[in-house]
């Protein structure tokens, strides 16, 4: 693999959660992050998961939850005595059942220059079936021919899985439901056909034998999803020791597939990397990074509601050799690095 650098356009975030409104009513945004990213006209594109969750109230503890009533998906609040002693602020256990204490939406960003954006005020995508019913988290899009394939984390008491719905305007969207059942996360599409099939990675997140790791998988219609195989893993070095994951949308270069990924330690610190994939049979590891290109450095990289983290899942070329990654800090703003080749 070529040379790269990854390095920060500057020592502030381009977004911060204050940046953004609150959807529901009674509710404050906890954290706006982990944007996908694509070119759409003259624009580039952010589709921000926001994590909301309703304004705290003493002693008790307030759960977001999208339930499907009589059809329609009505968003409601569940409340519980607040848990005694210390407990994870994202995810609960309450009478036996396993919360979380925000609800995430997928919501568009909009920048002419890729540094300054213009947030909108509503969701793109909102929970709406049962396996959506506990959030929509880290999307990835990826532009096949015109239309705009959107793979995206739907979460619900049965546990993540890969939703996948797509676009042609970024005002009407379809889903087309989930495509690989829980546990899974991280998946991301090919924006090239293989022998005619589409083409994802995804990590299934597997427990007691083994650890997360990248697969692929491919799919004649974006429905039916088989031949599922594992493509590579944790190295075993202090970085990446816990488990690694797919970013955004593979590019396509002169060497082979380029895929940005992440990488967890023992510690939860994730940081960013480069693999590379054969083009020909992308579930072919040619090469992969040895060391991060990227770590959790500044102060809203390391503190924020989920400390100590840099993960991308969406990125825009700006040439041949620069791309211009959009990553997620401390699961509380979003960052902007520049990767070039040299």
């Amino acid at each position: 693999m070529q040379k790269y650098t990854l390095q920060r356009y500057s020592d502030q975030p381009v977004l911060t959660t204050t940046d953004v409104k609150p959807y529901g009513d009674g509710f404050e945004v906890l954290g706006a992050f982990n944007p996908a990213a694509c070119r759409f006209g003259d624009e580039i594109l952010l589709l921000l998961r926001v994590a909301e969750a309703p304004s705290p109230a003493a002693g008790r503890l307030h759960v977001p939850i999208v339930e499907t009533i009589n059809g329609n998906s009505v968003l409601t609040v569940k409340s519980f005595p607040e848990p005694e002693g210390p407990y994870d602020p994202r995810v609960v256990s309450l009478d036996g059942q396993t919360y979380l204490t925000s609800l995430s939406h997928l919501r568009l960003a909009r920048s002419h220059d890729g540094i300054h954006f213009t947030i909108d005020e509503k969701p793109f995508m909102f929970p709406a079936r049962p396996d959506e019913a506990f959030g929509l988290e880290d999307a990835r899009i990826t532009r096949i021919d015109d239309t705009y394939w959107i793979t995206y984390t739907a979460v619900s008491a049965n546990g993540p899985g890969v939703g996948l719905a797509k676009t042609t305007d970024f005002v009407h969207v379809e889903r087309v439901g989930m495509v690989l059942p829980p546990p899974n996360k991280d998946a991301c599409l090919f924006p090239e056909r293989v022998d005619g099939n589409l083409v994802m990675l995804h990590r299934p997140m597997v427990s007691d034998i083994g650890k997360p790791s990248v697969w692929i998988c491919e799919s004649p219609d974006g429905i039916h999803w088989g031949n599922h195989r594992y493509v590579f893993g944790a190295a075993g070095s202090a970085w990446d020791y816990l488990k690694i994951g797919a970013g955004p949308e593979p590019v396509r270069t002169d060497e082979g597939w380029l895929v940005l990924y992440h990488g967890a330690s023992e510690q939860h610190e994730y940081a960013l990397a480069l693999a590379l994939l054969s083009i020909n049979d992308p579930g072919q590891l040619l090469d992969r990074s040895t060391a991060p290109l990227l770590t959790p450095e500044l102060i809203w990289e390391r503190e924020g509601f989920f400390p100590n983290v840099v993960f991308s899942n969406g990125w825009v070329s700006k040439g041949p050799n620069e791309w211009w990654v959009y990553y997620g800090a401390a699961d509380s703003g979003v960052g902007l690095a520049i990767l070039t080749r040299h």
